[in-house]
């Protein structure tokens, strides 16, 4: 089993850094749709988000390319990957997210 997380660490760590890459050259996600869940679920039911000192905490967080979302509150909404990546810290271009940043 991979250290410091386990398998779920390391499937995060493989898509958010893969990401990472593939968003500022906009290559297109390549992650199944189930990854990308697992991901997303891990960052906020899991707690990732924490990591990273990013508050979710009063939100809701709602994928438009695929049916996923968490919380309560003043939605924020876009692609999986682009959520995933703004729950940890990351800075994505402007206009691709719809919602009060976090």
């Amino acid at each position: 089993m991979p250290p410091g997380g386990g398998y779920h660490g390391a499937l995060n760590h493989v898509v958010i850094h893969g990401l990472d890459v593939t968003m500022p050259l906009e290559v297109p996600r390549r992650s199944p749709d189930e990854t990308i869940r697992v991901v997303l679920d891990d960052l906020t039911e899991g707690g990732g988000h924490a990591h990273f000192g990013t508050g979710i905490e009063g939100r809701s967080l709602q994928a438009t390319d695929l049916d996923w979302s968490h919380g309560s509150g003043p939605a924020l909404r876009g692609a999986a990957e682009d959520l995933a990546l703004v729950i940890c810290g990351r800075t994505i271009p402007a206009g691709r997210l719809e919602g009060k940043p976090l």
